[in-house]
C-alpha cells in the first residue's frame, strides 16, 4: 500500500488513552488547553516565572517563546507614564505569546491542530540541519516540503560551493517547509481549544526533581524543553484518482500500531522550571546533541518497548545501536544572544522519543526523607500522584507484559506493578549503559533527572567518545571527583535506579501487603508509621533484585557487544578475562586509540606469517596518542602475545562461520567485524571543527555538518578509501578530507573535557 505525507500541523495525534496530558495532572494555574489560552492573553507571566507546582502536578502547559532573558521591556515609545507596571509587563508578554491564528499549510488530511503566531515576535530563523533518518524512522508521514533541497549538497571540502536552492518546488512544498521551520523554531505554536474539549491540545513541560552529582537538588523540571506534540506513527492511505473529493483516513501503522513519538523543542524559552536561567540553548551544544543522538547512537529503530526478545533487539541495531532519543531538526536563531562563558547565538533542537519521562519524575512525587527546601525548593510527597504516574508509565510507556491493570470488568483491583516497573527500568538502563561502555561513550552528567525510564540516552551535555583509552577518563570538566567517569558510569546508573526504588518503595510495600495494586486514595487515613513500614518493606523486596537485574543485563549486553567487536561467533565466559580486559589494559598502558585499535583488528589474519604480523603490530602502534613516550619494544611484545591468544581463539571457531573454510571464513569474519567497529567516530576535534564552521558561516557550515551527519549515521563504511595504501595525494580532495576526519586528529583534543554550559 502507498501512503501520503502531511505537514506538521496535520500530524495524526495518538489515541486519547495515550495522551500524556490526558492521563497526568497539570499545574492548577491552567488545568486545560482552554484555560491555557486564557492565561496567554491575561497572565502570561505565570508560565515564564519559576515556581513550585502543586504537590500532585506532573506537568505545566507552556508555549515556546525564545527570547533573551532577562526580558528587555522598553518603556512606551510615546513616553506615556506606566501607571501599573505589573499590567504593563503582562501586556508586553502577551504581545509575544502565540495568540493569533493563521492558515495552516495545505494537507490532504486536515488534522486536529490549529496554528498560532505572536503579534510582536518575529526573529530570523535558519534551518541548519534536518535528519532524513529520524524522519524515516519516527515520523515518516511528516512532509518537510523542499527543506532538504535548501540545505545544499553535503561536503567536507566543497562546503563553500554555490549550490542553487531549488526553484522548482511546488507551492505546497514551500508551505510545508515554512510551516515546519516556524513550528520547530518556536515562532508558531500548534494548539486546539475549539470544539470538542476532548480534542483540545497545548504544549507542555514536565515536572521532575533529582539528585545532581549525588546531592538532592529539589524541583528541576523541563527548564528549556517544551513538548509540542505527540504523534502516532500512523498509516495514511493515498487517495486514488477515483476518490476525488474524499478524505484520507489515518489508521494505525500496519507494522507498529502502538508507536507514538513525542516531539520536543530544546532551547525554546523559559518555563516554570527555568529557575534563574533563560530557557535557551546555544548553537554549539545543539550541534553536539544533534550529531550524536541522530548519528553515532542512532538507528535503534525498533524501540525497546516493542522488542520481545533480546535476540531481536540485537539484530535490530544498525549504527552503534545504543538506545537514544532522536534528533529531527536544528534551527538557528542568529538574532537572539545567549550569554554563557561568552555571548553566543540561540538554536533550537527538535528531538523525538516515545517518552521523555525520567527517574526524577518519580522522585518529584516522593522526595527523600527529611529534605524540604534545597536548591530550587521541593514539594511534599504526594503518593497518589505517584500512583497515577506509575500506572501511566507502566501501561503506556513501558507496556509491562503480563500485568493485569485495574479498571477492567467489575472495576476490580489490578495486579501489583510497582516492582515490575522498577525491574523493567533497571533492565533497559543496564543494556543502555553496556552500550556506552562497549563503545566508549561517556555521558558526563548521569544525574537521576537525566536517566530515562525507557533506558534511552537523553540530555546530551558534555559527552565524549573515548579516544586514547583510559578507564578513568572524565569528559565533564565540572566533574571534579570523577563521579561520572567512564569506569563509574554503571555505578551512576545503579545509583539512579536506587532512587527509583526509594521513590516507589511505599507503593511496592503496600502492594505486597494487599496482594494487588493500590487504588485512588490509597494513603488516606494511613499513619506515618504504616507508610514507613511499607517503605521499608518495598526496599527489602526490590533493591537487591533491581541491582541484580541491572548488573546482569549490563554484563550480558556488554559481553555480546564485545564478542561482536572482536569478531567472535561463540559466547565464552572466559573471553572477558582472557581477551577483552587484557586488550583494554594494553590500550591503556601504551596509550592506544580505543576505536582505531578495534577497527584495525578487523583486518587481522590469525594465520598470517611473522612478517605480516609484525607489520600489523606496527600499524596498531601508529595509533598511539603519545608516540614520543611509547616503549615500542615492550608494546610490540605485549601486543604480539595478546594477538597469539586472540588468533588461537579465532581458530577455535573457524568452522562456526557460514563459509567455514580457509580465507573465506576470515573474509566473512572481517565483514561482520566491520559492522561492529566504526571507521568514523564523533571525536571532540571533529565536533569542534564542525561547530566553528557553522558559527562562522551557517550557509557553508550546514553542508559540512550534513556530511558529518552522513558519516556518523554510517560509521562502519570505509570512509576515505580506507583500504588505500598508496600516495594519498592521488586521492580526490573529498576522500582525503574523509580520511582526516577518520583519524585520531589534533593531539591537543585528546582527553578534552567539555562544559555543562549550553
Amino acid at each position: 500500500m502507498s501512503s501520503i505525507v502531511v505537514p506538521i500541523s496535520a500530524l495524526p495525534l495518538p489515541p486519547l488513552s495515550q495522551h500524556l496530558t490526558r492521563n497526568l495532572t497539570p499545574d492548577p494555574e491552567a488545568t486545560s488547553p482552554a484555560d491555557f489560552r486564557s492565561l496567554l492573553a491575561e497572565r502570561p507571566s505565570v508560565q515564564r516565572r519559576s515556581h513550585l507546582l502543586a504537590d500532585d502536578a506532573h506537568f505545566s502547559y507552556v508555549a515556546p517563546c525564545p527570547l533573551p532573558f532577562p526580558f528587555h521591556i522598553a518603556a512606551p515609545a510615546d513616553g506615556a507614564p506606566i501607571l501599573d507596571q505589573a499590567a504593563y509587563v503582562e501586556k508586553w508578554l502577551a504581545e509575544r505569546e502565540p495568540q493569533h491564528e493563521r492558515p495552516k499549510a495545505p494537507s490532504a488530511v486536515p488534522g486536529a491542530l490549529r496554528k498560532y503566531y505572536p503579534e510582536k515576535r518575529d526573529t530570523p530563523r535558519v534551518l541548519v540541519a534536518l535528519s532524513e533518518r529520524a524522519l524515516r524512522d519516527c515520523v515518516p508521514h511528516l512532509s518537510v516540503g523542499d527543506a532538504l533541497a535548501t540545505l545544499g549538497t553535503p561536503s567536507l571540502v566543497k562546503a563553500y560551493g554555490d549550490d542553487a536552492v531549488s526553484t522548482t518546488a511546488s507551492d505546497e512544498d514551500v508551505a510545508a517547509r515554512e510551516e515546519l521551520v516556524d513550528v520547530v523554531s518556536g515562532q508558531a505554536v500548534l494548539m486546539n481549544t475549539e470544539g470538542d474539549p476532548e480534542m483540545h491540545w497545548a504544549p507542555w513541560a514536565l515536572r521532575y526533581s533529582g539528585h545532581q552529582f549525588g546531592q538532592w537538588a529539589g524541583q528541576l523540571g523541563d527548564g528549556r524543553a517544551i513538548s509540542i506534540c505527540e504523534s502516532s506513527r500512523l498509516f495514511v492511505p493515498a487517495l486514488s484518482a477515483s476518490d476525488a473529493g474524499a478524505t484520507a483516513v489515518a489508521t494505525p501503522h500496519p507494522e507498529k500500531p502502538e508507536l507514538v513519538y513525542e516531539l520536543q523543542l530544546k532551547g525554546a524559552g523559559r518555563t516554570p522550571f527555568s529557575r534563574f536561567a533563560d530557557g535557551l540553548a546555544v548553537l554549539r551544544s545543539s550541534i553536539r546533541e544533534f550529531l550524536c543522538s541522530e548519528g553515532a547512537t542512532s538507528a535503534w529503530v525498533s524501540w525497546p518497548f516493542l522488542v520481545l526478545s533480546h535476540d531481536l533487539a540485537f539484530t535490530a541495531m544498525h549504527a552503534l545501536g545504543i538506545p537514544t532519543s532522536r534528533a529531527l531538526t536544528l534551527v538557528s536563531l542568529p538574532a537572539i544572544p545567549v550569554h554563557r562563558e561568552r555571548t553566543e547565538s540561540a538554536c533550537i533542537l527538535t528531538r523525538l522519543a516515545p517518552s521523555f519521562i525520567r527517574i526524577g519524575s518519580f522522585e518529584a512525587l516522593n522526595p527523600p526523607d527529611n529534605i524540604r527546601f534545597v536548591g530550587g525548593g521541593q514539594q511534599d510527597a504526594h503518593l497518589d500522584a505517584l500512583r497515577v504516574l506509575g500506572e501511566f508509565v507502566g501501561r503506556n510507556v513501558l507496556r509491562l507484559e503480563g500485568v493485569r491493570w485495574s479498571g477492567g470488568a467489575g472495576n476490580e483491583p489490578g495486579e501489583a506493578w510497582g516492582k515490575e516497573l522498577v525491574l523493567e527500568v533497571a533492565r533497559r538502563n543496564g543494556r543502555m549503559v553496556a552500550g556506552w561502555q562497549a563503545y566508549g561513550f561517556m555521558h558526563g552528567v548521569i544525574n537521576t533527572d537525566n536517566v530515562s525510564v525507557l533506558g534511552l540516552t537523553i540530555d546530551y551535555g558534555p559527552y565524549a567518545f573515548m579516544d586514547v583509552f583510559d578507564s578513568f577518563r572524565i569528559c565533564n570538566h565540572d566533574d571534579h571527583e570523577g563521579r561520572y567517569s567512564y569506569k563509574f558510569q554503571p555505578n551512576a546508573v545503579v545509583f539512579a535506579l536506587r532512587a527509583l526504588v526509594n521513590a516507589l518503595a511505599p507503593l511496592i510495600g503496600a502492594e505486597a501487603e494487599l496482594g494487588h495494586s493500590v487504588s485512588q486514595g490509597w494513603t488516606n487515613d494511613v499513619s506515618p508509621d504504616k507508610l514507613s513500614e511499607w517503605r521499608k518493606k518495598g526496599i527489602e523486596l526490590t533493591k537487591d533484585d533491581m541491582e541484580r537485574v541491572a548488573q546482569q543485563a549490563c554484563a550480558d549486553e556488554y559481553g555480546l557487544l564485545m564478542h561482536k567487536r572482536l569478531g567472535l561467533r561463540r559466547l565464552d565466559s572466559r573471553d572477558e578475562a582472557q581477551l577483552s580486559r587484557p586488550l583494554l589494559d594494553l590500550m591503556y598502558e601504551h596509550k592506544l586509540d580505543f576505536h582505531g585499535t578495534f577497527r584495525r583488528l578487523v583486518f587481522f589474519r590469525p594465520s598470517a606469517p611473522d612478517g605480516a604480523r609484525d607489520a600489523f603490530i606496527s600499524s596498531v602502534l601508529k595509533l598511539c596518542g603519545e608516540p614520543q613516550i611509547i616503549n615500542r619494544e615492550k608494546a610490540t611484545k605485549d601486543l604480539g602475545a595478546w594477538l597469539t591468544r586472540y588468533a588461537a581463539r579465532i581458530e577455535e571457531e573457524r568452522e562456526e562461520w557460514l563459509l567455514g573454510q580457509g580465507e573465506e571464513a576470515f573474509a566473512e569474519r572481517e565483514h561482520s567485524m566491520k559492522t561492529a567497529n566504526p571507521r568514523f567516530v564523533l571525536r571532540q576535534w571533529v565536533l569542534e571543527e564542525v561547530i566553528r564552521h557553522v558559527e562562522q558561516d551557517v550557509d557553508s557550515g550546514k553542508r559540512l555538518l550534513d556530511k558529518v551527519l552522513q558519516m556518523a549515521c554510517n560509521p562502519f563504511d570505509a570512509w576515505g578509501a580506507e583500504a588505500f595504501e598508496g600516495d594519498e595525494s592521488t586521492l580526490d580532495a573529498e576522500t582525503r578530507e574523509e580520511r582526516r576526519y577518520c583519524s585520531l586528529g589534533d593531539r591537543k583534543f585528546l582527553g578534552f573535557q567539555c562544559s555543562c554550559s549550553s
